[in-house]
């Protein structure tokens, strides 16, 4: 009997719900990206399992054709941390938004990412609360005005690619949500990454917060403003391909090749392998141009190796090999 898993097409990972998303949505781009990136990842089909919170992204397991569970607000890291555990064969997803992922599941959301847990998180941000109708989020821009911040929200945002990496993340990409292939790619190298994968995609929401992200995204202005990061590629960017990353000795700065001396030996390379984080967090901050891409991807020990490996040094060191061993221990009588 053959163990290789079969050969599937998008079309093998389309469930029979109707998807309930409002017309235009970003997030049907996210779930047709999905379901063409899961064929790339050599697994069955019943060994992918998706979990969400509560949120418009949170409807995700109902349109994917695997296991998932729709559970509570913002608890979904918990849950899936606890299906990855019982079952660490799984590949396991956590389907969540700003609201869910950072405000009630903030806690949740930093933990998983410390502990290393070996799971995959998508984060769908477009600053705003969808599902409740157009509250502002943790990630809403400061004077952004909302239902409930109807003359300009006054809390600073989330950057969240600064809130991975600042709790120990090991994995961190960003991606539009209107650029469906390499979204597919990437989440093929998220689940490929052993640890906490993390992405961020700039999700566009039709009804409460239209045009979020159009001053990186618009066709217009997105060659210039956006730049792709591919590992071990200079940092190169603009409609012309004449613009680059250098450090300048205090900071990532955006300069024109030809001008002022510039040359394409000034030009940084990415390296989302460095284990230190320094400079992954530097991009994270950038936003003219904004990153785009896998930012950090580095393999430490995963939370089930920690553990292992500990559970391991402690049986080898203990005087107890069975259950009778300890009951027999001490003092014991008859009756």
């Amino acid at each position: 009997m053959s163990t290789q898993p079969p050969t599937y097409t998008f079309k093998d990972f389309v469930s029979d719900q109707e998807v309930r998303w409002c017309p235009g949505c970003g997030d049907y781009v996210i779930l047709r990206a999905m379901q063409k990136a899961l064929p790339m990842m050599g697994k069955r089909r019943e060994d992918f399992v998706f979990i969400s919170g509560i949120g418009c992204s949170s409807r995700f397991p109902y349109y994917m054709e695997t296991y998932g569970f729709h559970t509570i607000h913002g608890r979904a890291p918990a849950i899936a941390t606890g299906v990855k555990l019982s079952n660490p064969a799984l590949s396991v997803w956590v389907m969540t938004g700003d609201g869910d992922g950072l405000a009630i599941g903030g806690n949740h959301m930093i933990h998983v990412i410390r502990r290393n847990v070996d799971l995959n998180v998508v984060l769908f941000n477009n600053k705003i609360y969808g599902l409740t109708k157009g509250q502002f989020s943790p990630t809403s821009d400061l004077g952004q005005k909302t239902k409930s911040s109807p003359y300009g929200n006054t809390q600073p945002p989330f950057n969240f690619g600064e809130l991975t990496i600042g709790s120990a993340g090991q994995f961190y990409a960003r991606t539009p949500d209107n650029n469906p292939n390499d979204m597919a790619d990437i989440f093929a190298a998220a689940e490929k990454h052993k640890g906490t994968s993390v992405v961020e995609i700039l999700q566009n929401c039709v009804i409460f917060n239209d045009g979020a992200y159009d001053s990186y995204t618009d066709k217009t202005v997105r060659d210039d403003m956006l730049l792709y990061l591919k590992h071990g590629e200079k940092m190169i960017f603009g409609k012309e391909k004449n613009k680059g990353i250098r450090f300048n000795g205090r900071m990532l700065e955006a300069v024109t090749i030809g001008e002022n001396g510039i040359t394409e030996d000034d030009i940084l390379v990415h390296d989302a392998h460095d284990y230190n984080p320094s400079m992954h967090f530097m991009l994270t901050q950038m936003d003219n141009p904004l990153p785009v891409g896998i930012i950090r991807s580095v393999e430490t020990p995963t939370y089930e190796e920690r553990m292992a490996t500990q559970a391991e040094s402690i049986k080898n060191r203990s005087k107890y090999k069975s259950i009778d061993d300890l009951l027999f221990s001490g003092e014991t009588y008859s009756v």
